[in-house]
């Protein structure tokens, strides 16, 4: 699948480069260093269902880790990225049938428009973006093979379901029993997995599961739902989780560097990815670490697409919001702390891009260096330190207050806010 246009990052004039960089793995709890002996760092983010347009909550996402890529790209590491989305799946085919729409056009449409955000924003494309619907084949092998090691089990679809010609009358689920690695993502009980599993996209009520939280790998084809080949599975489609396990496997191999997404993908998403990949692959772990966005609130809840609070990137941009100032707004949280969208954010973040660019543009090459080499080491040492970018804001905020003082300055920082924070002055 395409992704949107590549986004240009500057090469900072130093000789010094930053990293590395150490970030909170959440499966430890601990600090751990990114630093791949090959030279190349390997990233997975979840990406977007496709049923409605990017709210702030996503936007944050994505620019923590684009943040994460650019502080790898400055110490010298080359980055393969790859991002998924989830062209299919019940939230996107309940939306298109509530509306009366394609379920496949309304997926088309808000992919473009997730594309127009990402490229105002800034945010580095993946160099591979890849549908659920274009993994199916290698949701098929993998199944299969889950099947024939014993660890995949049939559930009989319910008689007063109707299967499509060439379906079995069976789904497959994973055997949770079966794989001892599970829960060392997220580390929570069963009774916390309980708490959420239902209104995250699980099935504990379904008849003749193993285990309420055995994760579905294989529906069978229904009447009136979009269904393809499966091979020996029959027709159908994959569930949710397997689609990043078998995503991440062909194009980042076995135990990649960092797994990204939100707080609320912990459990069951990472949580069962992890466990099936494991599975396929002997036991081996999924990711080095799993880093996560922390949930972003609005009018006092989670901002969501369920909840319908949300504030909407391209409404923003609609209404002549500057997305550098989007992006800032953003930046000045820290990825792990939850915070709240509120209109005084943005006015700080107007003026805070309204100064930095007064400053830059008093920038002159020719001058010394001396105060933008060291604010620049400044900026990545908060950034090596867990993407520290309100440390990494404040740094540029005391330049910016020295330059418009009066000290001489070179472009060296309006140059490092472009590479380092992918905000452009």
């Amino acid at each position: 699948m395409k992704t949107w246009s590549p986004v240009d990052v500057p090469a900072l004039a130093l000789e010094q480069r930053g990293g590395p960089l150490t970030v909170h793995d959440t499966a430890t709890g601990s600090r751990v260093r990114t630093r791949p002996a090959d030279g190349t760092a390997r990233l997975y983010v979840c990406g977007i269902t496709p049923y409605d347009a990017t709210h702030l909550g996503h936007a944050a996402t994505y620019v923590t880790f684009d943040l994460l890529q650019r502080v790898w790209r400055d110490s010298g590491l080359d980055v393969l990225y790859v991002q998924n989305v989830t062209d299919v799946d019940e939230p996107l085919l309940e939306r298109a049938q509530r509306d009366g729409v394609d379920w496949q056009e309304l997926a088309w449409s808000q992919i473009d428009l997730f594309f127009e955000d990402m490229e105002a924003l800034r945010v580095i494309p993946p160099d591979h973006y890849v549908g659920a619907v274009e993994g199916i084949p290698d949701d098929v092998t993998a199944i299969e093979q889950l099947v024939a090691d014993g660890t995949a089990y049939p559930v009989a679809v319910p008689e007063d379901e109707v299967t499509v010609e060439g379906a079995s009358r069976v789904d497959l689920y994973l055997d949770l029993s079966t794989q001892p690695t599970f829960g060392e993502v997220s580390g929570w009980s069963h009774a916390q997995m309980m708490d959420v599993f239902a209104e995250r996209g699980g099935d504990p009520d379904r008849q003749g599961k193993r285990d309420e939280l055995d994760p579905l790998l294989w529906r069978a084809g229904r009447e009136g739902e979009p269904h393809w080949e499966g091979g020996s599975l029959g027709r159908g489609r994959p569930g949710w989780h397997i689609e990043c396990s078998t995503i991440a496997q062909r194009y980042l191999g076995s135990s990649f560097d960092v797994q990204g997404g939100g707080t609320d993908l912990i459990f069951p998403h990472h949580e069962m990815s992890a466990v099936q990949a494991a599975a396929l692959q002997g036991g081996a772990a999924f990711a080095q670490a799993y880093v996560h966005q922390a949930m972003v609130a609005y009018e006092g809840e989670k901002m969501s697409k369920s909840k319908g609070n949300l504030v909407l990137v391209s409404a923003l941009r609609v209404q002549g919001v500057d997305p550098m100032a989007i992006r800032l707004a953003l930046l000045a949280q820290h990825y792990r702390s939850e915070w709240e969208w509120t209109p005084q954010l943005l006015e700080r973040a107007q003026e805070r891009l309204r100064v930095w660019r007064e400053a830059a543009g008093r920038a002159t090459a020719g001058y010394p260096a001396e105060l933008g080499a060291q604010t620049v080491a400044r900026m990545r040492a908060a950034l090596a330190d867990d993407l520290g970018s309100p440390r990494a804001l404040a740094e540029v905020d005391a330049w910016a207050r020295a330059v418009l003082d009066g000290q001489t300055a070179s472009p060296l920082v309006p140059e490092a806010v472009d590479a380092l924070l992918g905000v452009r002055l």
